[in-house]
């Protein structure tokens, strides 16, 4: 799944997320972030949730084009382990 959006914040994250959610559970575990150019913390709570969805289901999450700034956060955060982006800002 693309994810079209140049920005994901709090006025969209929640949609993004729930739209992941769904292209997961009719077997699209693949998204492609490289059209978004910035983020928020609500960012990382989206993705978290599509990963919550993958283990449920037994699939893995695939994340390309990650935003360096959701890389970024993420580690702040201490989540980038359980995304799977430890080191994908390198």
């Amino acid at each position: 799944m693309r994810i079209e959006a140049n920005e994901i914040d709090m006025s969209n994250a929640a949609q993004i997320a729930a739209e992941g959610v769904a292209a997961i559970r009719a077997g699209d575990a693949a998204f492609d972030l490289s059209a978004v150019r910035s983020c928020d913390s609500s960012a990382v709570a989206a993705v978290l949730a599509w990963q919550r969805e993958a283990q449920a289901r037994g699939v893995a999450l695939e994340l390309a084009g990650l935003p360096a700034g959701l890389v970024s956060l993420a580690g702040v955060y201490g989540v980038a382990s359980l995304l799977m982006l430890e080191g994908a800002g390198d």
